[in-house]
């Protein structure tokens, strides 16, 4: 129904590996979680995809400090600062991650191998050169947090409103199962040394995320003429936007900060 990207993962333990917060093991083991193993292709001075945590310790002795998150869609390049492969690579993934001090960028090409009930999922990171500028779209922390709080409450009322699965006492149930889910002491989505804002941000992200997914996956609901489900459609797509820029703006909190203490 609803998860967290690999490049989110891949951001925050990498960030936490840089800040001296956790082993390099640690951190690959968070970023790998259930797949079975993460390689990176591409990475400067290997002619042969390495392992996750020998690409991460090369990246930082090549001048990266931090990582940030990427979340492109058709139209809105979330996060992304070129060039133009770089890019084209994230828009087909829809996701990626972007350094911070050094021109590289990864993004993640997924394998399913195994015989049919035991599939498992194999990933390879692509390292690219990137531009090193401001990333697209991405908002303060501050300007997330308002965002989100008014994407919840207008999202709620429109859909209500319609009469649109997945907006009302089913809809509340389900968020608050997955609250209970992700609040608990072992699914740690930020990894230490995250600022307390950028965990509530992303918080409320996943909720509102998890509101549209509902409202998506449970049909029309009494949305039943053509012009309702347009109207559903509308008020979705823009509350849809809103999360995407919130967990980006929580995932890259930690470059943020680097970058006003250099400033």
């Amino acid at each position: 129904m609803f998860s967290e990207p690999r490049s989110g993962r891949l951001a925050a333990w990498g960030n936490a590996l840089l800040a001296g917060n956790i082993s390099p093991d640690d951190a690959a083991l968070a970023i790998v979680g259930d797949d079975a193993v993460h390689r990176v292709e591409g990475l400067p001075g290997e002619s042969a995809p390495v392992g996750l945590t020998l690409a991460l310790g090369r990246l930082r002795t090549l001048g990266v400090g931090g990582w940030r998150l990427a979340l492109p869609v058709a139209g809105h390049p979330l996060g992304l600062s070129g060039p133009a492969e770089f890019n084209a690579r994230a828009l087909d993934a829809e996701e990626a991650v972007v350094g911070f001090g050094a021109p590289y960028g990864l993004v993640p090409e997924l394998y399913e191998a195994g015989p049919s009930g035991d599939v498992h999922t194999e990933v390879v990171w692509h390292c690219l050169a990137v531009r090193e500028a401001p990333p697209a779209d991405v908002p303060s922390l501050g300007e997330a947090e308002r965002e989100l709080a008014e994407a919840l409450r207008d999202a709620t009322a429109a859909l209500t409103r319609l009469d649109v699965a997945g907006s009302g006492p089913a809809a509340a149930a389900a968020i608050d199962a997955y609250r209970s889910r992700v609040e608990g002491p072992d699914d740690e989505v930020l990894a230490p040394g995250y600022p307390p804002r950028a965990v509530r941000v992303l918080e409320l992200a996943r909720r509102v995320a998890l509101l549209v997914s509902l409202a998506y996956e449970n049909g029309h609901g009494g949305a039943v003429s053509a012009s309702e489900i347009a109207a559903r459609g509308e008020a979705l797509r823009p509350v849809e936007r809103v999360a995407r820029r919130a967990r980006v703006a929580a995932y890259n909190a930690y470059v943020e900060e680097r970058e006003r203490d250099r400033g």
